[in-house]
């Protein structure tokens, strides 16, 4: 496996320097469009703020619930350093954030974990499989004292606390599938409906959604319910949004955010500087995404020097947040 990822990375390089990753879409005339006068591009920067509910059914781990769970003290750990560096850099994150990370706690109801969520049939995905017990069957129940994976109330708070103006986005309320062919809707629903309730608890109005698992669906409830961005995967791009319906629009990904093996830190440095520089040059949108729980030596070697690229070319590079993004595409101001 370590070789393969290896011989992936370095056929990466290659695609890279000649130019074929990313991808540079749409027609530069129409930059004006969607570049706000004075800067030559945006960028956008959003976080899958998921602790340990996005793993728990990975096909890539041989013990899931351990790694999930292990993914979500990373989290913790890596947050409050992310957090300094867009105080420091003035770079707003947009928290793609799961629903159940509002709660303090929870409990079964009459035996029942969460049986205001309909479930989801059992289904494999490419990264996923959910074959057997209950969706939530992973779910301590407890309180984020108690389970600190499993809960994030204090996280959001500091979040919301820092100079930093981040958004909180919705990353449904258990991370499950939304593609059309496994959710039928009616989860969907419910689970945004909940994020939108919890949400509302704080004071705080969703616009921004992100896939779980990239499984693009249901995206007319999307916008019934009021959202104004979702964001997409399906190859590295530096281009232009794409309207869906009225005010919803497909923020398509240039690059995620990583420790790849074969590389290393310099190069890493390299290649996201030099994507940023290429957004500049054909005044494209670059939408950039991460996992919190990214390696330590990523979040202290190499994010550093992006946000300082960053702020150092701030006056042709905007750095904004789905939200306020979109708000601005929809007519409204920045």
């Amino acid at each position: 496996m370590k070789i393969k990822r290896y011989c992936k990375a370095q056929l990466s390089k290659v695609k890279f320097e000649l130019g074929m990753s990313p991808i540079i879409k749409g027609k530069a005339e129409k930059s004006g469009t969607y570049i706000p006068t004075p800067f030559k591009s945006v960028c956008l920067i959003s976080a899958d703020f998921e602790l340990a509910w996005a793993s728990r059914y990975s096909k890539g781990a041989l013990d899931p619930l351990t790694k999930a769970i292990n993914d979500g003290h990373k989290t913790r750990e890596n947050i409050p350093p992310i957090l300094d560096l867009c105080d420091k850099y003035e770079i707003p994150i947009t928290w793609a954030t799961v629903g159940h990370l509002f709660l303090e706690k929870c409990s079964p109801v009459n035996g029942a974990k969460h049986p205001e969520i309909p479930r989801l049939p059992y289904f494999e995905n490419r990264y996923w499989e959910y074959a057997q017990g209950d969706w939530f069957d992973h779910d301590p129940c407890s309180d984020y004292s108690t389970d600190p994976a499993w809960f994030a109330p204090d996280l959001i708070k500091e979040i919301l606390s820092r100079e930093a103006k981040h958004e909180i986005g919705c990353h449904t309320f258990s991370h499950i599938d939304c593609s059309d062919n496994i959710n039928n809707g009616a989860a969907f629903a419910a689970e945004i409906n909940k994020c939108i309730e919890l949400a509302g608890e704080w004071g705080l109005q969703l616009r921004s959604f992100v896939h779980p698992g990239h499984t693009i669906g249901n995206l007319e409830k999307l916008h019934e319910l009021g959202f104004t961005s979702f964001r997409t995967d399906y190859g590295d791009t530096l281009g232009y949004p794409v309207r869906h319906f009225e005010n919803l629009w497909e923020l398509r990904n240039t690059a995620g955010l990583d420790w790849r093996e074969g590389w290393c830190v310099a190069y890493h440095v390299y290649r996201y500087k030099t994507i940023i520089e290429r957004a500049i040059k054909y005044n494209r949108l670059c939408v950039l995404w991460f996992h919190p729980s990214l390696p330590t030596r990523f979040v202290e070697q190499v994010l550093p020097e992006i946000f300082a690229h960053l702020a150092q070319r701030a006056p042709e590079i905007k750095c904004l947040t789905h939200g306020s993004y979109t708000n601005w595409l929809n007519g409204g101001s920045l």
